[in-house]
């Protein structure tokens, strides 16, 4: 089936024992049993439960992975995945990864006593000199957050195979309509459902795809001990909001295309970061990977830090928030924000100044967001 039909059937697309057109809601901790030596298919919520099963079908199916979980938020996805590892272990992190990934490598896994290097991951040659005989995974993320690097999928894939490492990305800017990471080679793909999959600002979700049977199956049992699962009226909104991703998600990307457009022309714009535009660093290498340039831009005020918080008081169609990924339009400050918990010398080597601000792109008409923007930009 094309992409956009099976959004609307992945996995479970009906309640196997009513025929109702979306699985219901199982509200419930616990199952009752027939025999006390013999379970039925679900005995415990946090084990399984239904309405999470549905979607987690869903994402295998459309990531193109043997297995699918679904976590309590996107971080709670990344920290069970980083649970595979063990005390001593060193992993390879892309150096522009989201700043929540980056705290819990450097404060809670730092404790766990996780060795990470980050590197430029948009350079495979320095990816492959941080290699070392304890490393046990390459964790980047591409379209990167908040400035856009492009990492090449498949040559990190053949990177990691050669030493016989695990690759994981984070595929939450692209979703598996416009990039799977799977078919690329990857082992493993984390996302934030919060944001573009489920789409309406109203859940907070996160997702993982697994690529092979015994991987999967270390996965979920790592899921069921550390327990932290989506509950199941968060995956059934999860999946309501999978079912429209693709005509979403379409919209939100074209208007984002015309949105970098027309912020390369402004004179209070020093620089635009967005990889449908022909001059982005990595272009090619990302239309070789993925369909589309996704529904995010982020821009560089010429007057630097006092002129991006001065446009992000002024707005007012568009939200002021952390997050993105919604119907709505969001501005955001990666330095009050995304990366709050990353060192300022830290965030400022990679190149995530106090001048940068994060739009994502949601459904509104483009000439009502030019229109706010330049009530922005006028007061500035």
């Amino acid at each position: 089936m094309k992409l956009d039909t099976r959004l609307l059937h992945a996995g479970r697309d009906r309640d196997p024992y009513t025929g109702a057109s979306s699985v219901p809601i199982y509200q419930c901790s616990t199952f009752a049993q027939r025999d006390p030596e013999k379970f039925g298919p679900y005995d415990y919520a946090r084990s399984d439960n239904p309405t999470r099963e549905a979607l987690e079908m869903a994402i295998a199916d459309l990531e193109g992975g043997n297995r699918g979980l679904a976590f309590a938020s996107g971080m709670a996805a990344t920290s069970t995945v980083l649970l595979l590892f063990q005390p001593g272990d060193h992993l390879i992190c892309a150096e522009d990864v989201y700043g929540g990934t980056y705290r819990v490598l450097t404060t809670l896994f730092r404790q766990w006593k996780l060795e990470v290097t980050f590197v430029d991951a948009a350079d495979l040659e320095k990816v492959r000199r941080a290699i070392r005989p304890d490393t046990r995974a390459i964790f980047v993320e591409t379209p990167s957050n908040p400035l856009l690097k492009i990492t090449d999928l498949a040559g990190i894939a053949a990177l990691a195979r050669e030493h016989k490492l695990l690759a994981i990305t984070d595929n939450t800017f692209m979703t598996p309509v416009t990039q799977r990471p799977l078919e690329l080679g990857f082992d493993i793909v984390v996302h934030s459902a919060t944001k573009f999959i489920s789409g309406h600002s109203d859940v907070i979700a996160g997702l993982a795809a697994v690529r092979g049977e015994e991987l999967g199956r270390r996965l979920k049992r790592l899921q069921n001990c550390f327990g932290a699962i989506l509950g199941p009226q968060d995956s059934w909104l999860t999946l309501r909001g999978l079912k429209t991703l693709g005509a979403r998600f379409a919209a939100q990307q074209a208007t984002t295309a015309r949105m970098a457009a027309w912020l390369c022309g402004r004179p209070e714009v020093s620089r635009v970061y967005y990889p449908g535009l022909p001059d982005h660093p990595g272009h090619e290498v990302h239309f070789r990977q993925a369909s589309g340039a996704g529904a995010v831009v982020s821009f560089e005020l010429a007057g630097g830090g006092d002129a991006a918080k001065a446009l992000l008081r002024r707005v007012e169609l568009m939200l002021m928030a952390v997050s993105l990924g919604g119907v709505e339009s969001i501005l955001s400050y990666p330095a009050t924000m995304s990366h709050a918990a990353m060192p300022r010398p830290e965030r400022l080597a990679r190149g995530i100044t106090d001048g940068l601000v994060r739009l994502s792109v949601g459904l509104e008409a483009f000439e009502d967001l030019t229109a706010d923007l330049e009530r922005g930009f006028s007061k500035t």
